[in-house]
């Protein structure tokens, strides 16, 4: 009597925006329970080391933008079901949340192709994550209604009318993955009508401990910032809201202030501690 061959089931989860303790406790216990589990670069490893079983095997998938030093997304969906067909449980690891930016559609077509059972675990987006940590809030009344999340490729410069659309939106702007594309990016939303005054913010490696901000404006910002290699991942947003925190002491929980601000147009770190000392108050 032939048996019916045992499918693994397959879990695609976000694991936050980088610091471990932002992650869900749905993905804590599926770490510990995982055979498998293919990870991609930005998730941070303490999350693997403190919570994942010591028998699980491990595979780095990179998925460094910019770089060839990833495994394809094809060989990825492969590597997926394979496991996944030998009975094991596999925990596909995802930066962020499973939902932006993270190619999960080819995975789950060919979780479908194949009929293996999946399950979803949402995770923190680095634009919360960012937006919690340096106290930018994203919406705002009297500022923004809304928020846009984007990503460019070089392509995408040459599209007019997605430009046209953006600018004309009062939301605040959060870029993913474009750091490197930064004066690009200023220079388009410039010639289609943003404000020059409008503020900009690039937080590099959010909610961790390497967290660093940096303010500018569109104007000034190809100045300050053209020869600046920002470290990855770093968020990008843009908008009035940015002005909004001029008080960072009230989000900086147990990380150093001057880990979080590098700024000209609001108090840094030390400024803002002798202000401290002198007022009492923000």
């Amino acid at each position: 009597m032939n048996q019916t061959p045992i499918i693994g089931k397959v879990i695609i989860a976000g694991a936050g925006p980088g610091a471990p303790e932002l992650i869900t406790v749905k993905l804590m216990e599926a770490l510990g329970i995982a055979d498998v589990i293919i990870t991609d670069r930005l998730v941070n490893p303490t999350i693997i080391e403190r919570y994942a079983s010591k028998k699980a095997i491990l595979i780095l998938a990179g998925k460094q933008g910019y770089t060839t030093a990833s495994i394809s997304q094809c060989k990825l969906s492969e590597l997926i079901i394979q496991h996944a067909l030998k009975g094991q449980n596999v925990l596909r690891l995802k930066g962020g949340d499973v939902a932006l930016f993270s190619n999960v559609l080819e995975e789950l077509n060919a979780l479908r192709q194949h009929q293996i059972p999946y399950e979803i675990i949402p995770g923190i987006t680095a634009a919360s994550g960012a937006s919690a940590y340096t106290g930018i809030p994203l919406t705002a009344r009297g500022y923004a209604q809304g928020a846009q999340f984007l990503t460019f490729q070089h392509n995408d410069f040459d599209i007019p009318e997605r430009w046209k659309n953006i600018t004309r939106s009062s939301e605040t702007l959060v870029f993913y993955m474009a750091a490197q594309h930064l004066v690009q990016v200023a220079r388009q939303l410039l010639f289609y009508g943003t404000k020059p005054s409008t503020a900009i913010a690039v937080i590099e490696q959010a909610t961790t401990m390497y967290q660093q901000v940096h303010i500018s404006t569109l104007e000034r910002c190809e100045n300050e910032w053209a020869a600046k290699p920002f470290s990855s991942p770093s968020l990008v947003i843009v908008g009035d809201v940015v002005q909004r925190n001029s008080c960072p002491v009230a989000i900086i929980g147990s990380i150093p202030l001057n880990r979080f601000v590098k700024r000209g147009l609001f108090l840094c770190s030390d400024q803002y501690a002798r202000r401290r000392s002198t007022t009492g108050a923000c």
